[in-house]
């Protein structure tokens, strides 16, 4: 049993050596292709908050797949799409809480917070904080293939939660 952790251990341990485990704008050691695909993610990023699209045909590939949960969508000009509607349905921000790279991924714990004027893929309009992963593929240095991990929205009848007997402290 011992030793079929260790294979698993190099393996996790060779990994986090060659990724980025620094805040955003640090090379921590990456390689130029892993740095190349962190510049890329960051411009696609950058986009989101600003709603310059002028640069996503730098770091996306023509076809490039963005998996989504009601089926994917092809291509750099339906993100173009996605970030004009979502910079013009509010006011949301990203922030990258820690970021992995290597030189085929690039994966980022994100924290997006913000107020939402339009219900978006599920998402009711209001108030944002939330939290998911951003994994993206690239190839040739730019971005092939996109997926994102969230938890899913609240009902769009929640209130907040409130503590029970069995939640206090007795």
């Amino acid at each position: 049993m011992r030793n079929s952790f260790f294979p698993a251990i190099i393996s996790l341990l060779f990994f986090c050596t060659s990724c980025n485990n620094e805040k955003a704008g640090t090379t921590g050691g990456l390689s130029a292709t892993a740095q190349k695909n962190l510049d890329a993610f960051h411009v696609v990023s950058k986009a989101f908050d600003t709603g310059d699209i002028s640069q996503i045909d730098s770091v996306v590939a023509s076809d490039f797949r963005d998996h989504r949960p009601y089926g994917d969508v092809i291509g750099p000009d339906s993100l173009k799409a996605m970030i004009t509607m979502m910079k013009n349905s509010g006011t949301m921000k990203s922030e990258i809480k820690k970021e992995l790279a290597d030189d085929e991924y690039v994966m980022a714990w994100m924290r997006w917070t913000g107020t939402s004027n339009v219900a978006m893929e599920g998402m009711p309009a209001g108030p944002i904080d939330m939290n998911g992963v951003e994994v993206v593929r690239f190839k040739d240095g730019k971005a092939v293939e996109h997926w994102a991990f969230m938890p899913p929205p609240p009902p769009m009848n929640a209130s907040p939660a409130t503590p029970t007997s069995t939640d206090k402290k007795q």
